[in-house]
């Protein structure tokens, strides 16, 4: 396998998640790496990739709308007193290497670059962890450093006037399917309750699976979760919810989400057991 190929995350030699390095996708798409199909251990895809309602959805990774005034989410951009515009302003995420790669993880060094220049250095470390025989855990931490002589900021739509948008940072596009899944924490249940609340874990229910999505950091806890169901079905991790996130020269941002993705439809006392499982104190 070379550089440029796509690497399989395994749990005891079985597929449970590819990642795409280097995808050959449209500028306005803010090209990345991204994990897609990620699946149950049965074999259930639990994301989407380019979905029609929103192309530049690209299953598991990271994405940022605003770094600077340049787009890393993909689509339009939601300008403040103007609404979404289609603007010229889409960077990409560089692959550079892996310092480490394994049939359960890597670790990869990224860079960010727009309109030429590259503002953000990126490590991203994941790991695939099997807990039970019908689930296992994605670990993903991406850390963020200014390598620009002067700050920056990372935002929002919300950042930038758009109430409730406040999408950007850990993002995963989930499997849609006829019904919309159930979203629940450990005391609240349904977009609106859920929608931009701080909770330790956070678990979106489909059919016949579940994903259960925990920060795994005091920083990470720190931030909302953004939650999509009726729309469409996805959760992220929000960094820019309130304000505008800023980054000094040489400064570095670092979240950790740790995501449980499990076969069958957990209630809260499955979720919750699972993610102690998974998440390291």
């Amino acid at each position: 396998m070379t550089n440029n190929d796509s690497l399989v995350l395994r749990i005891a030699g079985r597929p449970v998640g590819r990642y795409t390095t280097r995808p050959e996708l449209p500028t306005r798409l803010s090209p990345r790496p991204y994990l897609h199909p990620v699946t149950t251990l049965s074999g259930t895809a639990v994301t989407e990739l380019s979905p029609a309602d929103h192309l530049h959805h690209l299953g598991v990774g990271v994405a940022v709308p605003d770094v600077e005034g340049h787009n890393f989410w993909g689509g339009r951009t939601f300008v403040r007193d103007q609404g979404p515009t289609e603007l010229d302003n889409h960077g990409s995420q560089r692959h550079t290497a892996f310092q480490l790669r394994d049939p359960d993880g890597f670790v990869e060094e990224l860079r960010w670059v727009a309109a030429g220049d590259e503002l953000l250095r990126e490590r991203r470390t994941v790991a695939a962890t099997e807990l039970t025989d019908s689930a296992w855990a994605l670990d993903f931490t991406f850390s963020l450093t200014n390598i620009t002589p002067g700050p920056l900021s990372i935002g929002s739509p919300a950042t930038n006037g758009r109430p409730g948008a406040a999408y950007g940072g850990f993002f995963w596009r989930a499997r849609k399917e006829a019904d919309a899944p159930r979203v629940f924490t450990l005391d609240s249940e349904g977009e609106p309750q859920v929608h931009g609340t701080r909770a330790d874990w956070l678990a979106l229910a489909g059919s016949t699976w579940t994903l259960v999505f925990a920060g795994a950091t005091d920083a990470t806890r720190q931030d909302p979760w953004f939650v999509r169901t009726e729309e469409y079905p996805g959760v992220g991790s929000s960094l820019a919810h309130d304000e505008r996130v800023p980054i000094g020269p040489g400064e570095t941002v670092v979240r950790r989400v740790v995501t449980v993705v499990a076969d069958g439809t957990l209630d809260r006392d499955g979720a919750a057991a699972l993610v102690r499982k998974a998440v390291s104190p």
